[in-house]
């Protein structure tokens, strides 16, 4: 296996974990964010340090040269592939974005030190491909969110059952496919599967997201959910041994998810649940796409799986700038908040539209992709994506016209952006723009990476 030139990888989650220790120590508020937006900024530098020097070398993995992440076998844990490549940065971009535009009173509220821990951990599960260790990393990755619940003394019933069920499926899973003699077909499969399915919000187990956007604060919500966790343990848990027939029934489920949460976006009547929604859908499209094992629609949903990241990032933190100014938005009113906030209004219909793969932004040809992709696999159901893309875009544009149009909003204190949320809103929105019009790069590695996942599901099935 190559070895990287440089740690980055061990550099990437260390970092945030001294970040964390410092800003602990801290006082004033104000040190705190200038403190988590450094340790956020250094672990962006390596994430990205890391891709580069990966292409570099051509080839499938790297790993870092250094010992300190070796289990007692000497294999490396900590390993970057075609898969992994472009997540890392990704994530650590989301966390950094956020922490730099969390501005007023949410600064005070928003625990900048389990951010950190988080952004550790999910660097650190994007690193790995043992499943012992993807499962580990993903049961500790709710924590931070619980103990912020548990401090602002917040209902956490909800969102502790589900993931205390997520891990011990995920758990027990594991346990048994690898002392079962059933093969793939075994009962550790469908555990694995029904945990992939809670982590990822799939009906019916989809109620504790909106009840974390509810009691929790919008950043740490953003934050759990937009990785896609649960896709990465779809991909690294399930995909290499799950039977066709079952992926084939989990695909449908997703696509019924995706539909359903496209049409509940459009009766919402409040900005943070019809956030949920769209994000629900976009995120089951996702798993459908990486469910289609054809190098079409797995293409398609690693595609859309970044520009979900970056498009729903950009679109959650768009609604966190609104709501830093007017409070808890309600979509039962017209607000007409344009006048005030033009800058925000044009990144809340570029980042909704991209979400739904608008022409000429990044997610486009993955939604195609995906749409190609799912006809192939489910051809009396692949019209799904296209329906649950349409409504999304119905709910988009009625949320826009609510929020900035239709009336005249009158305040006596100034409302426009300030330059940490255009850094953070823009800075997504030209990432959107820029993959539109040259996706060649992308589009190649996330073929390159389907092929590789295709390869090893044969491999693994393989008698």
């Amino acid at each position: 296996m190559s070895e990287l030139h440089v740690p980055w990888l061990q550099l990437a989650i260390v970092i945030p974990l001294l970040g964390a220790w410092w800003v602990a120590r801290q006082r004033r508020p104000e040190a705190t964010r200038r403190w988590s937006v450094l340790a956020s900024g250094l672990a962006f530098l390596c994430t990205v340090g890391a891709c580069v020097d990966f292409h570099t070398l051509r080839t499938n993995q790297a790993a870092d040269g250094w010992d300190l992440f070796r289990d007692l076998t000497g294999r490396e844990l900590l390993v970057l592939d075609q898969l992994s490549a472009p997540l890392l940065p990704l994530a650590a971009l989301l966390y950094l974005l956020t922490a730099l535009a969390t501005l007023g009173d949410k600064v005070r509220r928003f625990s900048f030190g389990w951010t950190l821990v988080s952004e550790a951990v999910v660097l650190a599960a994007l690193s790995t491909r043992e499943p012992w260790l993807v499962i580990g990393l993903l049961a500790v990755e709710p924590a931070p969110a619980w103990l912020e619940l548990r401090a602002r003394r917040k209902p956490a019933r909800i969102f502790i059952l589900h993931m205390a069920l997520f891990v011990a499926l995920l758990l027990a899973g594991q346990v048994l496919w690898e002392t079962g003699a059933a093969g793939p077909s075994s009962w550790g499969v469908v555990l694995l599967l029904a945990a992939v399915l809670i982590r990822s919000g799939i009906a019916p187990c989809h109620c504790w997201i909106t009840d974390l956007f509810e009691h929790a604060t919008f950043g740490t919500a953003l934050l759990f959910v937009t990785p896609l966790m649960g896709a990465y343990g779809a991909i690294r848990l399930v995909l290499p041994i799950a039977p066709a027939e079952v992926l084939r029934g989990i695909g449908i489920v997703s696509l019924a998810t995706a539909a359903y949460a496209a049409g509940m976006a459009l009766v919402q009547k409040e900005a943070r649940r019809f956030f949920c929604y769209i994000f629900l859908s976009h995120s089951a499209l996702v798993l459908a796409g990486l469910e289609t094992v054809t190098p079409i629609g797995l293409t398609g949903g690693l595609c859309m799986w970044l520009s979900v990241g970056l498009a729903l990032g950009g679109f959650g933190l768009t609604l966190r700038a609104l709501e830093a100014r007017h409070g808890r938005l309600s979509l039962t009113r017209f607000h007409g908040v344009y006048d005030h906030t033009p800058a925000l209004a044009v990144c809340f219909l570029l980042t909704g539209m991209a979400s739904v793969g608008f022409p000429g932004t990044f997610g486009f040809l993955g939604a195609e992709m995906l749409v190609d992709g799912a006809i192939v696999a489910y051809p009396f159901v692949g019209i799904a994506v296209a329906g649950a893309a349409a409504l999304n875009g119905i709910a988009v544009v009625k949320a826009y016209f609510l929020l900035f149009t239709g009336t005249r909003h009158v305040s006596s204190v100034p409302l426009r952006i300030g330059w940490r949320e255009r850094i953070a809103v823009l800075t997504l929105a030209g990432l959107l723009l820029g993959g539109g019009l040259i996706p060649q790069l992308s589009v190649a590695s996330r073929h390159d990476a389907a092929r590789r996942l295709i390869e090893e599901r044969k491999a693994r099935q393989a008698p």
